[in-house]
């Protein structure tokens, strides 16, 4: 927990830094940093606290673009740092940036245990389907059959969806955002920080240069009435112009219902239940893709349980308690010693 503090609270500008943000122009990652500069100050917590870590890539450069404490580390290293500055400095506000590439590929393993464990860490993902630093060599997210510089003829490999990767790393939250609307970037950032436990929110963000409108069919104006679902706890799951579809259930599976048609009212629409601990629904929404459904956006997991470094705090505690070790000189005089005459 961040303990109270007298210290004045910042604002938004106090996090912005007085050099060039070095992202390309119509870069995603420009909206990601603005939203994420407004939510800051509505956490109520001292600037001092808040520390961004990060791998390597575009997004990457994250800690050089915002003024707090910051650690730029090594490629797929971010969640391992991250881990042990929150574990050794509980009070800190701890957010990890990282890409697609940094996190899924060489990062893999320590993105799955991170969730696994439960830290309460806030990542930021930023899934462009692509490694822009390097200049447009496909990644771990980009979708079978793309034509990249490392892909001439066609990637012949099935990509991961990272919700699905989290919710079989056991994650306890888990939300979805798009570049493109900065309303929605914040507001859920907000619920991810606020989250006890490790929150993962994945940015559909464009990459201009390399991956440029990846996401329009998400995102376009013409589309996102039909395309996007936005969740909300304790809501039904409508969307449309004027949200007359809804997700209903048709057996095991979902299925898209438009009210007043082939028999399908309001109260057959399904109602999101971000908080039951048992994933089976929020596993079948993060796996939910276009044509056949839209994509759900908006908090899709977020569940309480224990979190690793409370856990492993009280085993300290426990440990001091039962040993018979109380300072140096009992740690000098314990075990096998003897006196020299």
């Amino acid at each position: 927990m961040i303990p109270e503090c007298n210290i004045p609270l910042a604002s938004p500008q106090d996090f912005s830094v007085d050099y060039d943000v070095k992202w390309c122009p119509g870069c995603g990652g420009h909206a990601v940093l603005s939203s994420i500069k407004k939510t800051l100050p509505e956490l109520g917590i001292p600037k001092e606290k808040f520390v961004f870590v990060s791998g390597i890539g575009c997004s990457s450069r994250f800690p050089y673009y915002i003024n707090t404490y910051g650690f730029h580390s090594l490629h797929g290293r971010g969640a391992a740092i991250a881990s042990g500055i929150k574990v050794s400095n509980p009070d800190l506000s701890v957010w990890l940036a990282t890409g697609d590439g940094d996190s899924m590929a060489i990062g893999g393993n320590h993105f799955i245990h991170i969730l696994r464990r439960n830290i309460d860490v806030n990542i930021i993902l930023f899934n462009n389907k692509i490694y822009g630093l390097t200049k447009g060599q496909y990644s771990p997210t980009t979708p079978a059959g793309s034509i990249t510089k490392t892909s001439p003829d066609g990637t012949i490999e099935n990509p991961f969806l990272p919700g699905e990767l989290a919710m079989g790393s056991n994650a306890t939250f888990f939300a979805r955002v798009i570049d493109t609307d900065p309303k929605m970037m914040k507001e859920v950032f907000i619920k991810a920080a606020q989250h006890k436990g490790t929150s993962l929110v994945e940015v559909l963000q464009n990459c201009v240069i390399f991956n440029n409108k990846v996401h329009e069919d998400i995102t376009g104006k013409e589309v996102r009435d039909e395309n996007q679902l936005y969740l909300e706890h304790g809501k039904p799951m409508l969307f449309g112009k004027n949200k007359e579809k809804g997700i209903v259930r048709a057996g095991s599976k979902f299925i898209v219902g438009e009210i007043g048609k082939n028999g399908v009212s309001l109260a057959d629409v399904l109602v999101h239940d971000a908080h039951n601990l048992e994933g089976t629904r929020h596993y079948q929404l993060s796996r939910m893709t276009l044509p056949d459904y839209p994509v759900a956006l908006g908090v899709i997991r977020q569940c309480e349980t224990d979190v690793y470094e409370t856990l492993l705090e009280k085993q300290i505690v426990a440990a001091k308690a039962r040993s018979s070790v109380k300072c140096v000189n009992d740690l000098l005089m314990s075990g096998n010693t003897f006196k020299i005459n």
